[in-house]
């Protein structure tokens, strides 16, 4: 059981936490210009941090020891979506300030992530994996519809994403030849089609103005203490990387691939982070299995079921990330910034840096999966190519 001073925050983060956001959320969108938020509804914005502050007082005040993994992560994840949600209403920005403007807060969520060994800010799995349900509702910033379809899709597609990686992890102590492994490599395919069928429902169904304008804004940068992070990403997990690494469509020994890597690595959880570093200690992928078979002659008939299963995850992985770049970012995020002047398109992203470098770096990594055909960025497109050549007719 939490201290009385750590439910209580956890209460008002379920409840009046949202009702303050929700109204505020109204009245942007009530404005001619919807970016425009800063001085907008002053009296609730200043109520909301002063309960927010005194919610936080009280908490930092507990020593903590007795607090789980589990119990101090989700402890984390309200102090951080407190500072996040006074980051979108304009009450800090890392633009202005040198250190952040809420020093109890900060201090509370580097003590949580030190003994963690996370960011002191909220993450994804804060509001998927790691959001527990109090009869029925889980945590979020608002009451707004699109904002639970976000979350609730989101949350899907990472359980897809993490079937796939999870069945792909039983191929290595088979091997890929084993009679076992077309199986396994039909699981993932099927788990990454879910993927794919979770954000088609969700492309129908989200509104693009107001998941840009009052649901991706709580997603911004912010500080903790001098230190500035960027915001929260949907791919802040293992399994899509565990994919990336398992298959050969990307590699750790690509000095960019691991940069992206090693910066997400303490937003997952310890878990996933765990599961990652595994991962990119592996002995090889298993591409590199399958071209071992081909370079040592003709494939024997009963590896090639697998080899075809193969290359159908490859291919569907592919698919995945063409429709997460082509269809999501450019919809949700390139194509309502173009209305955007200069001043609101500062900190547009999640990940910080402005938005033709982070469409530039998707389309590599989008690249990288798909296994296109570039000759600037290293892609495994003659070795799947080689795989498809032998697979034969079925």
């Amino acid at each position: 059981m939490n201290p009385p001073s750590i439910e209580a925050f956890d209460t008002w983060i379920r409840g009046r936490f949202r009702d303050v956001n929700t109204e505020l959320e109204e009245r942007y969108t009530a404005l001619e210009n919807p970016a425009d938020v800063e001085g907008v509804a002053p009296e609730l914005k200043a109520a909301l941090q002063e309960e927010g502050d005194t919610h936080v007082e009280a908490v930092a005040t507990l020593p903590l020891l007795d607090l789980d993994a589990e119990r101090g992560y989700d402890l984390l994840g309200n102090v951080g979506l407190y500072m996040a949600a006074l980051r979108r209403h304009e009450l800090t920005n890392p633009d202005r300030e040198e250190r952040s403007p809420l020093p109890v807060a900060s201090g509370l969520a580097q003590r949580l992530a030190t003994g963690l060994g996370v960011v002191p800010r909220f993450a994804t799995a804060h509001v998927n994996l790691s959001n527990l349900a109090h009869r029925g509702v889980h945590k979020s910033f608002t009451w707004l519809p699109d904002e639970m379809l976000f979350i609730e899709y989101n949350c899907l597609s990472i359980l897809a994403y993490i079937r796939a990686a999870d069945v792909l992890r039983r191929v290595p102590p088979l091997g890929v030849t084993h009679p076992i492994a077309p199986t396994l490599f039909r699981d993932a395919t099927h788990a990454l089609e879910d993927v794919i069928r979770y954000n088609d429902e969700l492309d129908a169904k989200l509104d693009v103005d107001r998941f840009f304008f009052n649901v991706r804004p709580y997603f911004k940068p912010y500080r903790v203490g001098r230190q500035e992070y960027r915001g929260a990403n949907a791919g802040d997990f293992a399994a899509i990387n565990e994919i990336d690494l398992m298959l050969g469509l990307c590699r750790a020994a690509d000095p960019t691939y691991a940069g992206l890597v090693l910066e997400k690595m303490p937003f997952m959880t310890a878990d996933d982070q765990r599961l990652l570093q595994a991962c990119v200690r592996q002995r090889q992928s298993l591409m590199d299995d399958f071209l071992e078979v081909l370079d040592a002659g003709e494939p024997p008939p009963m590896a090639l079921p697998a080899l075809r299963a193969f290359v159908r995850v490859c291919e569907a992985h592919g698919r995945t990330a063409a429709q997460h770049h082509d269809q999501f970012v450019a919809r949700f995020i390139e194509q309502p910034s173009q209305g955007l002047s200069e001043a609101f398109l500062r900190q547009i992203t999640a990940s910080g840096p402005p938005l033709p470098v982070l469409l530039a770096s998707l389309r590599v990594l989008r690249d990288k999966r798909q296994a296109a055909p570039r000759d600037d960025i290293p892609t495994r497109h003659a070795d799947l190519a080689r795989l498809r050549a032998a697979c034969g007719p079925e």
